[in-house]
């Protein structure tokens, strides 16, 4: 009988850095382990070097703590954690579902960095914190200060609801909040500048005597891309092959760009981001109602440059409908922004785009104050449906072209309307944006279950490839769902194919208009729900991608297999799903 290993010390380390080292280790050989460890011991030995520093106490840091769904509030507590550092401040910085929740009781001073998605929803990697802290065992919190920045999007009707929520809860448990809460629409920097600014004054004061030793550098390593979200590159486009049948009321292309020389890698489940272009038909219009010349400067830039390249004109946001309904005198669009007319204001923001709020509410604008009143340009992230261990250095997307026909004329979506019409050679401004929330299991013997219904099945492609160049030994069961299998059936061939090479070991559909009675893939996952819950138990990762509501179809759909394969009641099985989830078994990506 082999010796019992030698218990290992207590590691000098935060919890947060031995999850970093456990996940850089993962995998590695014992000639990769040798190297490491030779490696780390040139550090130690350099001069100058230290003994770790124990981490601080509650009392003595600041906690950073994020929930971010598309990246930008996890860069923003990102930039707020460096400046804190900087300044010689401890810190800590962590994922909404990274933090231990049972040392909420012992904090005393906390930031909450937190996005607001879909309805009203909370990031899918803070669910868990958040329905903690709205629920019956969030303890009392006398000793805590706390600021709240909120960043959504104003298109929304319920605009910032999560970190509205959670700053009326904290206070609402006793906490002291240090200074008002941020709402940041999609111009983030607009209020979280001066809001970090307010941020590190009111930490400096309260850590004023925390001693800067304790401070560990959260970024060691510069990335290797000079190419980023604020300097895209420029790709070209390869391919651009429509993929529903002539029949199919939808317009959905498959893309394949170019990121040759840019240095630029990804990971299955990441994003690709694009600085999209409005189009010059709706640019055109929206000149044309309020008689506007293009040519005209505002800040030395051409106002068609500006409504092309750096205007939000596709999107609505509440603040536009406030100057349009005051600058036109129009009471029934003001009575759309009252409290009691929330669905009145959710069709409009959701049927209408800038041009359609001209011609229905005229009002006069000038160059200079159209530029000033309307949201920059945001960019478009779309689920990569490729792996780079296949593909090299290409990035392939899965895009619903969004168009339709309104009564002023036809409709599109900026960046898929682009994209759907760019030309092969044609270069595009991209990034990549990464999901770590969206990761196969680094364990390839783990089966995962893949649910995709539409351009949802996007990243699942990039998972079976990368499954299969990895050599992964776990199952693999994709559900996939669309209007009518004859046309709408994304991937068909490529899917048949792996079926056959047992790359893809089940592949579940759900045509909903196929027959009289509508068939989508949460109708799947019951009807075949006593597999699914027995897979779920032996390890299985879980994944879901796609629109919103089909999300929170999918959940009830779990919870109902969860309790009917499990014998447990509704709560359990709540419990259940939050703890797939807590152990980074059960993601979703949903927008």
């Amino acid at each position: 009988m082999p010796p019992a290993p030698a218990a290992l010390p207590v590691p000098p380390l935060p919890g947060d850095k031995v999850d970093l080292l456990a996940r850089l280790t993962d995998g590695l050989d014992a000639p990769g382990l040798w190297w490491l460890s030779g490696y780390a011991a040139g550090l130690a030995a350099r001069p100058g070097a230290r003994p770790a520093a124990a981490e601080p106490q509650a009392g003595a840091r600041l906690t950073v703590v994020f929930g971010s769904q598309t990246g930008n509030a996890r860069r923003v507590a990102e930039q707020l954690a460096r400046q804190a550092e900087t300044g010689g401040l401890a810190v800590r910085l962590l994922r909404a579902d990274a933090y231990p929740l049972p040392e909420l009781k012992d904090e005393r001073l906390l930031y909450v960095v937190i996005s607001t998605q879909g309805e009203g929803e909370p990031p899918d990697d803070a669910r868990g914190f958040v329905s903690h802290l709205l629920g019956k065992r969030a303890p009392k919190l006398p000793q805590l200060q706390y600021a709240v920045l909120g960043l959504g999007d104003s298109s929304y009707p319920l605009f910032n609801a999560t970190g509205r929520e959670i700053d009326e809860r904290l206070a609402g448990l006793g906490a002291k909040r240090l200074f008002a809460r941020g709402e940041a629409d999609v111009d983030v920097g607009a209020v979280a500048t001066p809001w970090l600014g307010q941020a590190l004054e009111h930490a400096r004061i309260a850590l004023a005597a925390t001693p800067s030793a304790t401070v560990t550098p959260l970024r060691a390593v510069a990335p290797v891309s000079p190419w980023s979200r604020e300097k895209p590159f420029a790709a070209e486009v390869l391919a651009n092959q429509r993929l529903t049948g002539r029949g199919s009321r939808k317009d959905v292309r498959h893309l394949e760009l170019s990121l040759e020389g840019s240095g630029l890698t990804y990971q299955p489940g990441d994003a690709l981001g694009l600085w999209p272009r409005n189009p010059p038909a709706l640019v055109d219009a929206v000149l044309a109602e309020l008689s506007l010349d293009g040519d005209a400067e505002v800040d030395g830039v051409p106002l068609r440059t500006w409504l092309s390249e750096r205007r939000e004109l596709t999107k609505l946001a509440r603040p536009f409908l406030a100057k349009q309904a005051e600058r036109g005198g129009h009471d029934a669009l003001a009575r759309t922004l009252e409290p009691n007319h929330a669905e009145a204001l959710a069709t409009l923001l959701g049927t209408h785009q800038l041009i359609d709020l001209l011609q229905a509410f005229p009002a006069a604008w000038t160059a200079p104050d159209l530029v000033a009143a309307l949201r920059p340009l945001a960019p478009r992230l779309y689920s990569i449906a490729s792996s780079q261990s296949v593909v090299g250095a290409e990035a392939h997307l899965t895009v619903d072209h969004v168009q339709w026909d309104a009564p002023g004329g036809r409709r599109w979506g900026a960046a898929s309307h682009q994209l759907a019409s760019s030309e092969e050679g044609e270069a595009l401004p991209v990034f990549i944006e990464a999901n770590e929330r969206f990761r196969l299991p680094r364990d390839g013997g783990r089966d995962v279950i893949m649910i995709g219904p539409g351009t949802g099945v996007a990243p699942f492609r990039g998972f079976v490839q990368e499954r299969a160049a990895s050599g992964a030994t776990g199952r693999n069961w994709l559900l996939f769902g669309a209007p009518y299998a004859r046309h709408d059936f994304l991937y068909q061939l490529e899917w048949q194919q792996a079926l056959k090479a047992g790359q893809l070991h089940r592949l579940d559909l759900a045509f909903s208009r196929d027959q009289a009675d509508k068939v989508y893939v949460q109708h799947r996952l019951r009807e075949h729900g006593r597999t699914l819950f027995d897979w779920l138990e032996g390890g299985t990762h879980l994944y879901v991608c796609g629109a919103t509501a089909m999300g929170r179809d999918v959940e009830a759909a779990l919870l109902d297999v969860v309790t009917t394969h499990g014998g447990r009641d509704q709560d359990a099985a709540r419990d259940y799903l939050a703890t797939l989830q807590q152990q980074g078994r059960y993601a979703r990506d949903v927008y």
